[in-house]
């Protein structure tokens, strides 16, 4: 076990053997951090926090009481295996959510980036990717190796489907059953999700230049209504443009995919 001198830890908490708890990191009442598990400089866990498993937390992340992390995959195939959950740097993992360790089929390891929030009940399941300054709010779930992109906002009581991929800056509904990839920039909704548009107000917010957000319309359009199948539509976008966005939605589209995609209504 190694405890920096100037860590705080509530006389409650349990630290197993082997831990290591950074510089001005703060443990709180009732919290056990288990044997594996590495908390980098100024870590805060509030209360009552489980973190287990072969578990790395970033500098800065704040997780809030009963959360539960690094705990075993759920997956029947799963037997035992050293696997890792490791979680980036300035991180607010809220009330009650959930982050599993990886699986050997699946690689090994869970990730999650930088800055992200997880509202209330958020579940990240095994062998999950999740980039930087996504957003998941109360009860929102990913299922197992799901690929999150940097700036996604997944709306409560949503839920990704398995292997799902979701593009950057992708926004997700409320209440909304996502089963197929999402594109970058996209805007998913309704009981059984269905692309309906573009994330137009992300990508304002984001300062993302007039021309570029007319292109991102116009190949849009151009996805939803040419001719051939959707891949087809999206060669051929590839090769008329000169937008970066537009380039990113292309390459997407023409990458590896587990599943097929929710194209435009």
């Amino acid at each position: 076990m190694t405890i920096d001198p100037s860590a705080t830890i509530h006389p409650s908490a349990v630290i197993e053997p082997g831990a290591f708890i950074g510089a001005g990191c703060a443990v709180g009442p009732f919290c056990v951090v288990g044997p594996k598990v590495v908390l980098h400089d100024r870590v805060i866990l509030k209360s009552h926090v489980v973190v287990a498993g072969r578990t790395d937390i970033g500098d800065e992340t704040v997780i809030f009481p009963f959360a539960s992390i690094g705990e075993i995959p759920q997956d029947l195939k799963f037997k035992g295996e050293d696997t890792q959950l490791i979680i980036g740097k300035r991180n607010r993992i809220r009330e009650g959510v959930t982050m599993n360790t990886g699986t050997e089929g699946g690689g090994g390891i869970t990730r999650v980036g930088d800055d992200c929030l997880f509202m209330t009940g958020a579940h990240v399941g095994h062998d999950v990717i999740v980039g930087n300054k996504v957003v998941m709010a109360n009860q929102a779930a990913l299922a197992g190796h799901c690929i999150v992109s940097d700036d996604v906002i997944i709306g409560g009581l949503s839920g990704i489907h398995q292997f799902v991929r979701l593009g950057r800056g992708a926004i997700i509904g409320a209440v909304t059953m996502v089963t197929n990839d999402v594109i970058p920039y996209g805007l998913v909704q309704g009981p059984r999700g269905a692309l309906d548009g573009l994330n137009l107000v992300g990508l304002k917010r984001r300062g993302v230049a007039r021309s570029d957000i007319t292109a991102l319309r116009a190949a849009y359009q151009m996805l939803a209504q040419g001719d051939g199948a959707f891949q087809e539509r999206a060669a051929r976008l590839g090769e008329e443009t000169d937008s970066a966005y537009v380039s990113e939605i292309v390459n997407f589209i023409l990458g590896a995919s587990d599943r097929s995609f929710l194209t435009p209504s």
